[in-house]
């Protein structure tokens, strides 16, 4: 059933009952090519399903997802750091009611959504589109909650980016304690002091501690125009 769910994933146009008997004539032929194989009908697919439940895809995912790229890896690099990106987004689940109890649905403009959705954060490594680290929750989780567990997925030789929306104390102390570089932008209204003025526009600064603008582990920050 681990197999025929990422089959699942794989070969979303097709069937259920198609994909599984994709998956059993390929067992088939690598046991015994005369056995006859039947397929089980929508029924016996979901309650095979049902026994198998989440945790195991998820320990699986948790344990095998990832960075793959290597040194000739277009755009996974810079310099000697694995580029990766920290992002959130929300991903549309079947309109069951469990799936509505458990994830919620999002208001609209006649009142929810026709599908509940899950919202998630990843780390996403930017030369092969690799999300690793992925945490997901109810539609109403708060971006940065699911943050704090993908951070945990930073190591040591790899360089983070993240908008914006990220920035805070908390999660750039807890994302620099992983041994990673960051890159992070901020907001318009958070006033720095301007300690050196580049030809480009740019701008270093060296954040007031005290007012909980930086951890004592990043001495100066590199500002953008417009950052």
């Amino acid at each position: 059933m681990v197999y025929y769910v990422i089959a699942l994933a794989l070969y979303m146009c097709s069937s259920y009952r198609e994909v599984l008997r994709c998956l059993l004539e390929g067992i088939q032929w690598l046991l015994d090519p005369s056995v006859r194989v039947k397929v089980a009908g929508k029924s016996g697919i979901s309650k095979a399903r049902t026994r198998l439940g989440a945790e195991p895809m998820k320990r699986l995912h948790d344990e095998l997802v990832r960075p793959i790229a290597g040194e000739a890896t277009v755009g996974a690099w810079y310099r000697r750091w694995r580029l990766v990106s920290l992002d959130g987004s929300t991903m549309d689940v079947a309109d069951e009611k469990v799936n509505a109890a458990a994830f919620g649905r999002p208001k609209a403009s006649r009142g929810q959504s026709g599908f509940p959705q899950v919202r998630f954060v990843s780390l996403v490594e930017n030369g092969t589109h690799v999300l690793f680290g992925t945490q997901m929750g109810p539609y109403g989780t708060g971006e940065l909650d699911l943050a704090r567990a993908a951070l945990r997925h930073l190591t040591s030789g790899m360089l983070c980016l993240a908008d914006r929306y990220f920035f805070s104390f908390e999660l750039w102390t807890q994302a620099m304690s992983t041994g990673a570089e960051l890159l992070w932008r901020v907001k318009k209204n958070l006033r720095l002091p301007v300690e050196e003025r580049l030809t480009d526009g740019s701008l270093l600064s060296e954040p007031d501690i005290s007012l909980g603008q930086a951890p004592p582990t990043w001495s100066r920050w590199h500002c953008g125009k417009g950052d």
